[in-house]
Parts: structure tokens; sequence; C-alpha cells
């Protein structure tokens, strides 16, 4: 009887020492668990968080893909300008320089038939005009030389700003690219590394922190039962 006393002793002991060391595993077990769901559920918030961020930044990237595309839109128009332009100058010179061609020897006949009865030659056009001095009219003509190729947007820039073309931007009164200028995105400084970030952003893109809103929201008060 002793002796099966003590085996179920021993038996109860071995059981205790189980028990002990498995419920120390257990509650380690637990919390780690507790400790990945909370680093799961904060991780979840900052993607939320970094998600927003990069909404609002590619909200910029059109806003500047299309800036840019007008810009090059107005460069395209502007040499098309310049060239009519110089088209119109050079036909006006060419017109000039005829009409001064056939002005010269009349000026030589009515001069010579004016001293034959003794009156004065006429004076030069030049005399009357000094924008009509013989050096005007040895200009040559002027063929536009358009400024050299600017390099093609990489594709990425170039599938946004297709995509920027069908974006629905509300128009103003002025001009596209007056209106994206004269909108700057909302910003605010960084409290940590003082830089000037989105007004939106959740973290500073630059140093990481976390961005805190210096107004801000009250909580609303229960009313009074």
């Amino acid at each position: 009887m002793a002796d099966e006393k003590e085996m179920d002793m021993l038996n109860k002991l071995e059981k205790l020492k189980e028990l002990r060391s498995r419920t120390l595993q257990f509650e380690k077990v637990k919390n780690r668990l507790r400790q990945e769901v909370e680093i799961t559920e904060s991780e979840e918030n900052f993607l939320c968080e970094y998600r927003q961020e990069m909404e609002l930044l590619l909200q910029e990237k059109m806003a500047h893909v299309e800036e840019l595309r007008l810009i090059h839109a107005d460069i395209n128009m502007m040499e098309t300008t310049i060239k009519q332009a110089e088209e119109e100058r050079n036909r006006a010179l060419e017109s000039a320089k005829k009409m001064y061609e056939e002005y010269r020897p009349l000026k030589e006949d009515v001069d010579s038939i004016r001293s034959n009865i003794g009156l004065s030659k006429l004076p030069d056009i030049h005399e009357d005009d000094d924008k009509l001095k013989p050096e005007f009219f040895e200009k040559s003509n002027l063929d536009w030389q358009s400024e050299p190729s600017e390099p093609p947007l990489p594709q990425s820039l170039a599938v946004a700003a297709a995509a920027a073309q069908q974006i629905q931007v509300p128009r103003a009164k002025t001009t596209d690219r007056q209106a994206f200028r004269q909108q700057p995105p909302p910003m605010k400084a960084c409290l940590s590394c003082h830089q000037q970030i989105h007004r939106n952003a959740p973290i500073c893109p630059l140093c990481k922190a976390k961005s805190r809103s210096r107004n801000p929201k009250k909580p609303k008060r229960k009313l009074d039962e």
C-alpha cells in the first residue's frame, strides 16, 4: 500500500511539473499571439494612412503631369506662331525690296528731269524716314530654326499624361496652366524635421515621423441626462 501511495504521489508530481511547463508555454504563446494581433492592427492602421498619402501624392502628380502637358502644347503653338510671323515678315521684306528697286530708277529719272529744268533734286527717301535707309533693304530673310527637340517623356509620365487628359478638371476662365499655378497644394510644416509636407499627410515622407494636426478635433461633450 505504501508503495502504491508513493507511486501515486510521484505521478501527481510529474503531472504538476508537466502542467506548470505547459501552462508557462500556454501563457507565452498567448502573450505572443496578443502581441502579433496588436502589431497586425497597428500595421493595418498605418497601411490605411499610407494609402491615403499615396492617393494625395498621385493627385499631385496628375496635376503636375497635366501642367507639363499644357506647357508642351503652348511650346508647339508658340513655335507655329513664330514660324508664321517670320514667313509674313519675309514676304513683306521681299515686297519692300522690289518696291525699292522700282523706286531708285524712278527717282533718278525724276531728278534728271528736274535738273534739266533747273530744279533741285528730291531728297532721298531715308531723309524723310530714318527707317528707310539703304541698309534696311539689304537684310536677309529669316528662316525659323526650331529649338532642339526635347527628349520624349518617360513611359511612366506618358501614361500618366494620357490618364490626366481623361480626368475631368474644372475649367476656370483663366488658362489651365495659370489655374494650376494659382492653386498650390496645401502644405504644413512637419513638427519633427520642420520641412514642408502635404497638409493631410499622416506621416512625413522625409523623416517618417507621424504627423499630428495642430488643431485636433475636440471630443464632443455628452448631453447631460
